[in-house]
């Protein structure tokens, strides 16, 4: 791990928060979601404190704004400067280890609360339940509505964005640390894991671990992913993930064995020039005169093909 500068506000000395609002950023601006956290302040009396860490952006111009703000915040606040990018998982167990609170509450930098009595609804749950782990939800409230984007608001709508209720049927399955509160004691049983490299399925991995030891609740406390990707960056990401889904796969098979990602990738696995298919497949989704519908089941498909040598 590399060494990391401090940037602590005045607040934050002698504070005894319930909650621990951990925020990691790469390459992000960040200062929105921090304003919008402080207007509950006076709500929620130094019961949160908000801990952001910078993976590696390197920017001194970003990291004084930075710096700054955490100072002039009411709520007890931390900056976390690193000068090397350490991944999704690392980065958030480094951000437990600096946190103080019975409960962590992991929040990407991209999500926007959808009300405002987002941090209170979360406080007043860790005083009334203390539970376990609960996944708060997202949507796409406030997410950007240019046409680039549409694609990627149409695949989260329909499989991300989804009502507590229908969460709570499978409960490791919607579990992301875009708007995450983790027990203490649950995180220090069981950590993100630090092998997991590049984008996606270390939440999701985490969740399962965790849901065979500890109960998972959902909750009505969405908050807004902001950050809607293009076809490109998504196929981009799902490139990445193929190593992380396999690992996924050879720990958790009776869990992951019921995802349709998985059930497409076995099928698609049986086809002898899948390899030579899938770039045609992912032209398809980059094809910006198709009908949106077509184009997020392209790339659905896309992901099944990739996930096809990991099965």
């Amino acid at each position: 791990m590399s060494r990391p500068v401090l940037t602590d506000n005045a607040k934050r000395r002698g504070a005894k928060p319930a909650v621990s609002v951990l925020i990691p950023f790469l390459r992000d601006d960040p200062s929105e979601l921090l304003q919008l956290l402080d207007e509950e302040a006076g709500a929620v009396d130094r019961a949160v404190e908000v801990i952001v860490m910078d993976d590696g952006t390197n920017d001194p111009d970003l990291t004084a704004r930075l710096q700054a703000r955490i100072k002039a915040m009411a709520l007890p606040a931390r900056l976390i400067t690193l000068k090397a990018n350490e991944g999704r998982s690392k980065g958030r167990n480094r951000l437990a280890d600096a946190a103080r609170a019975g409960s962590l509450l992991f929040l990407d930098s991209d999500m926007r609360p959808d009300h405002r009595r987002f941090l209170w609804t979360w406080a007043e749950l860790v005083a009334r339940e203390d539970p376990a782990v609960a996944f708060g939800g997202f949507s796409l409230l406030q997410a950007p509505t240019d046409a680039r984007f549409q694609v990627h608001r149409s695949m989260a709508a329909k499989s991300d964005c989804v009502a507590w209720h229908e969460r709570a049927r499978t409960p490791e399955k919607y579990v992301f640390t875009s708007n995450l509160l983790v027990r203490r004691d649950v995180f220090e049983a069981e950590i993100f894991d630090p092998d997991f490299s590049g984008w996606g399925w270390e939440d999701v991995e985490w969740a399962m671990r965790v849901s065979r030891r500890f109960t998972v609740v959902h909750v009505d406390n969405p908050a807004t992913h902001m950050g809607l990707d293009t076809v490109e960056a998504l196929a981009g990401k799902y490139e990445q993930s193929a190593g992380n889904f396999a690992r996924v796969v050879a720990r958790h098979p009776d869990i992951v064995g019921t995802y349709p990602s998985y059930k497409a990738a076995r099928l698609l696995k049986k086809i002898p020039a899948i390899g030579a298919i899938r770039p045609w497949i992912k032209r398809i989704a980059t094809t910006t005169w198709m009908p949106t519908r077509a184009r997020a089941f392209s790339l659905r498909l896309y992901r099944a093909a990739l996930y096809a040598g990991a099965v």
